[in-house]
């Protein structure tokens, strides 16, 4: 694991600490969670892995930085990423993308396919509940996965 790994790794696994410390939660409540607050929670992690590679690249100006995080996490990349990653996931979180992907939202994008979006849902369900459930070991294996089909 490289710096920016362990930062990161780090970075969210004291994040979830200190917001949960006063959760007794447990993983069976967690994956209880609706399939939109699993996704919720994961948009934003995933949003915090994204930003926090493309700045590992280097300074560059914002708007740039802006353009290259879209090809992550628009709803078409993150379909495409949870289709690549599928044979490496296990029962458990397959059960837990497809929630998330059968999951009906209130609204969906203007510029997205529904069937994308759907399973962008499933993905960010994917990314919150591992992160929820402190499984950050995990979530970065997933996370190195997704760097190294950018590469």
């Amino acid at each position: 694991m490289n710096e920016f790994e362990n930062n990161l790794n780090e970075l969210l696994d004291e994040t979830r600490k200190l917001a949960m410390e006063d959760s007794s939660l447990s993983e069976t409540d967690i994956r209880m969670y609706n399939p939109l607050v699993l996704a919720y929670i994961g948009d934003a992690v995933y949003d915090t892995f994204v930003r926090s590679l493309l700045v590992s690249g280097g300074s560059m100006q914002v708007a740039k930085l802006h353009k290259r995080a879209i090809g992550y996490v628009q709803a078409k990349a993150q379909a495409a990423i949870i289709e690549k990653l599928h044979d490496t996931l296990t029962e458990d979180e397959l059960d837990i993308v497809r929630r998330g992907r059968n999951t009906k939202s209130a609204t969906v994008p203007k510029n997205a396919d529904i069937n994308d979006y759907r399973y962008a849902t499933g993905f960010e369900a994917l990314i919150g509940y591992l992160y929820l459930t402190g499984n950050i070991k995990r979530l970065m294996e997933l996370f190195e996965q997704i760097k190294q089909m950018n590469r």
